[in-house]
C-alpha cells in the first residue's frame, strides 16, 4: 500500500511522554480506571495468581533453591584460587569443582522447575481472567454494551490480559529473585570486606532510582499503547464486518487509511517504549562501569594492605557480576509490572463495570407466567438523556396481540424491551401478572418473554444448532415444528446437508428473508408465554409475510404478542394497536377504531392497504 505524502509509522519524534500530554491518548478511559492507583492495581492482579498458591509456593521454593546455589558458586571458586595459590593443585580442589558442578546442575534443574511452574501459574491466571471478562460482558445489560465498541472490548479480552500474563511468568517470581539476590549479594559483599562492601552498594540507591523514574514514565506510555490497540482492534472489527459495504462503496482506501492511521499511532507509542527502555540501558551500563572500577581500585588496595585475600577479591568481582544481572533486570521488572498496571487498569473498566439494569437482591424465579402485562405510568431515559417513552399506560390480557406503530426513532423498540428489562424504566412500572419485573430474577424473567429483533443475529454454526440455540435439549421434531412455522423447513431440507448446513459467520449463505425466518423459527423453539416481534417481517416480501402470518396464527394462541411493524398487514388483526411519536402514545383502540380518529394511522392506511382495497395494486 502506498504512504502518499506521509511519514512512516516511526515518526520523527519518538512519544516518549506521558499520554496526558498527546492528543487523544486518554480517549475512550473510563473515570474508573482513572482512579485506579498502581498499587492497587497490581494487588487485585496478583489475587488470580494467588488462587494457584501450590504451584506459586513451588515455583517460590525452586527460585530459593537457584539462588541459594547461586550465591555459593562465587565463594568456593574464591576459596579454590586461595588455596591453589598457596599450596598448588591439591586433592581437595577437584572436590571443590566437583561441588561447584552439582551446584551449576541444582541451578538447572531448580530453575527449569521455576520457569514452569511459573508460566503454569500466568496461564491459569489468564485464563481465569479472560472467563471473569467474559462472564461479566455477557451479564451487562444493553445500556453498557450500547456505549462501548466491540474491538475495543475484544483488545482487553485479549492484548490487555496477555500484558497481564507476564506478570505472572516473569513478574512475581523474578521480582522476588531479585530482591533477593540484591539481599544476599549486598550481605555477602559486606561480610567479605565492609568497606569494600559499603563502596559498592554506595552505587545501588542510584540503580533503584533510575528503574522506578523509567518505571513512572512506563506506565503512561504503556497506557497510551493499550488504548491504541483497542482503537486499532475496533477499526480491524468494523472493517471486517462491515467488508460489504466497504466494498460496494468502494471505500477501501478509505479504510486503508483509518487503519494505517491507528497502526501508525501504536507504532509511535511502541517505540516510545524502546526508546525509554534503550535509554535505561544505557545508563545503567554506565553507571555499573563507574562501580567496578571503583571496587577495583578500593578491592586492590585491600589485597595490597592484606585485608582481603587474591580469592576474595575474585570472589566479590564475581559477585559484583551477579548483583549486574539483578540490578538490570530492575529495569525489565518495571516495565512488566508498569505494561500490567496499565493492562489491568482497563481489564478492571470491565470487572468493576455497574450495569444499568442490575438484579435485586432476593429477586424470585416467576415459573411459567400467565402472560398479562401492563404498562403503568411507564418514562424510560437513557444515561440521564431525555425520556425515550414518556408516562406510557396500557394493558395487555394474557393471550392478546398488542401492535405498535409509529415513524422510526419514535420509541417502539424501546417500549417492548422493557419488558425483558433490556432497559429498565426510569419512573412508573411494568407488571407481568401483577407483579413488577424488577422482583423477578433475570434468567426466569427472560425465559418467558421471547423476542425476534429488527437486527437479527445469526452464529456461524449449522442450521440446527441456530434453530436449537437455548433450548439445547430440544428434539429434531421441535426443530423440525418450528421451521415449519417459520416456514423454513421446506427450503432448509432442499440445501444438501439439510439442517446441518453451516450458515457462514453472521448468516451470511442466507438471504435477509431466511435469517428473519430463522430467528422466528429459534424463538417458536422457546416456546415464551410472551412473544415480541420487533418489525420481524421487515426483511420478507409479501408474499413470505402472508406466510408467516398465517402459521404465527396459531403460535400466537394463548400467548400474549407485542408486534413491531411499519406494514399495516401485518397489525390490522390486533386486539390493540397503539401509535407511538416521540415516546408518547397518541393513539390507541382497534383497527377500526383508529381509522375513525383521522390521524397518523388513517394516513399510513390510505398509502399502504387502502389503494389494495380499491384495487390500486399492491405495496
Amino acid at each position: 500500500m502506498a504512504n502518499t505524502g506521509r511519514r512512516g509509522p516511526f515518526r520523527d519524534r519518538p512519544a516518549t511522554g506521558p499520554p496526558g500530554a498527546q492528543a487523544g491518548a486518554w480517549d475512550g478511559l473510563e473515570p474508573v480506571a482513572r482512579a485506579s492507583s498502581p498499587p492497587r492495581v497490581i494487588l487485585r492482579l496478583m489475587r488470580y495468581g494467588l488462587r494457584h498458591r501450590w504451584r506459586l509456593t513451588v515455583a517460590f521454593l525452586t527460585m530459593l533453591g537457584a539462588v541459594a546455589s547461586s550465591m555459593a558458586v562465587p565463594r568456593l571458586l574464591g576459596t579454590a584460587i586461595d588455596r591453589a595459590l598457596v599450596s598448588g593443585f591439591q586433592a581437595d580442589l577437584a572436590i571443590l569443582a566437583g561441588a561447584i558442578i552439582g551446584l551449576g546442575l541444582i541451578r538447572g534443574i531448580t530453575g527449569y522447575f521455576q520457569s514452569y511452574l511459573s508460566e503454569g501459574v500466568s496461564q491459569r491466571a489468564a485464563f481465569d481472567i479472560r472467563n471473569d471478562i467474559f462472564e461479566k460482558l455477557q451479564s451487562l445489560s444493553f445500556g453498557f454494551h450500547d456505549r462501548q465498541q466491540t474491538g475495543n472490548l475484544m483488545s482487553k479480552a485479549t492484548a490487555d490480559v496477555d500484558a497481564v500474563r507476564w506478570l505472572f511468568s516473569m513478574g512475581m517470581i523474578n521480582g522476588l529473585r531479585i530482591i533477593l539476590m540484591l539481599a544476599a549479594t549486598a550481605a555477602l559483599l559486606i561480610w567479605l570486606n565492609p568497606r569494600l562492601g559499603i563502596a559498592a552498594m554506595a552505587f545501588l540507591p542510584l540503580f533503584l532510582w533510575h528503574a522506578v523514574a523509567m518505571g513512572q514514565k512506563l506506565r503512561g506510555v504503556w497506557m497510551a499503547v493499550q488504548i491504541e490497540t483497542g482503537k486499532m482492534t475496533t477499526v480491524l472489527q468494523e472493517s471486517l464486518a462491515g467488508i460489504r459495504v466497504v466494498k460496494a462503496f468502494g471505500a477501501r482506501r478509505h479504510e486503508e487509511e483509518k487503519f494505517e492511521k491507528r497502526a501508525e499511532a501504536l507504532a509511535d507509542h511502541s517505540y516510545g517504549v524502546a526508546a525509554l527502555f534503550a535509554t535505561r540501558g544505557s545508563w545503567m551500563g554506565f553507571f555499573f562501569s563507574i562501580a567496578t572500577a571503583v571496587i577495583l581500585w578500593v578491592g586492590g588496595r585491600e589485597v595490597l594492605a592484606d585485608r582481603l585475600t587474591p580469592g576474595e577479591m575474585a570472589a566479590f568481582i564475581l559477585y559484583m557480576s551477579m548483583l549486574a544481572m539483578p540490578v538490570r533486570m530492575t529495569g525489565w521488572i518495571v516495565n512488566i509490572f508498569s505494561r500490567a498496571s496499565s493492562a489491568g487498569r482497563r481489564i478492571f473498566d470491565v470487572l468493576d463495570a455497574e450495569s444499568p439494569v442490575k438484579e435485586r437482591p432476593g429477586a424470585r424465579d416467576v415459573g411459567r407466567v400467565r402472560g398479562g402485562v401492563r404498562f403503568e405510568d411507564v418514562t424510560l431515559s437513557y444515561d440521564e438523556g431525555p425520556p425515550a417513552i414518556r408516562h406510557v399506560s396500557f394493558e395487555a390480557r394474557p393471550g392478546q396481540m398488542v401492535a405498535i406503530l409509529g415513524a422510526a426513532g419514535s420509541g417502539k423498540s424501546t417500549l417492548v424491551h422493557a419488558v425483558p428489562r433490556f432497559y429498565d424504566v426510569s419512573s412508573g412500572r411494568v407488571l407481568i401478572d401483577g407483579a413488577d419485573v424488577r422482583g423477578a430474577s433475570l434468567s426466569s424473567l427472560r425465559k418467558n418473554v421471547g423476542i425476534v429483533l429488527q437486527d437479527v443475529f445469526v452464529f456461524g454454526a449449522s442450521i440446527r444448532d441456530n434453530i436449537k440455540y437455548g433450548v439445547d435439549d430440544a428434539s429434531d421434531a421441535d426443530v423440525f415444528r418450528a421451521a415449519r412455522i417459520a416456514q423454513m423447513h421446506d427450503f432448509i431440507v432442499s440445501l444438501p446437508e439439510g439442517y446441518d448446513t453451516q450458515v457462514g459467520e453472521r448468516g451470511v449463505t442466507l438471504s435477509g428473508g431466511q435469517r428473519q425466518r430463522l430467528a422466528i423459527a429459534r424463538t417458536i423453539l422457546l416456546d415464551p408465554p410472551i412473544l415480541i416481534l420487533d418489525d420481524s417481517t421487515s426483511s420478507v416480501d409479501v408474499g413470505t409475510e402472508y406466510q408467516i402470518q398465517r402459521a404465527l396464527a396459531e403460535v400466537v394462541k394463548g400467548r400474549t404478542t407485542f408486534v413491531i411493524a411499519h406494514r399495516l398487514s401485518t397489525i390490522r388483526s390486533a386486539d390493540l394497536i397503539l401509535v407511538v411519536e416521540d415516546g408518547e402514545v397518541v393513539e390507541r383502540g382497534g383497527h377500526e377504531d383508529l381509522l375513525r380518529l383521522d390521524g397518523y394511522y388513517r394516513r399510513i392506511y390510505d398509502l399502504q392497504l387502502k389503494p389494495q382495497e380499491n384495487g390500486g395494486g399492491v405495496e
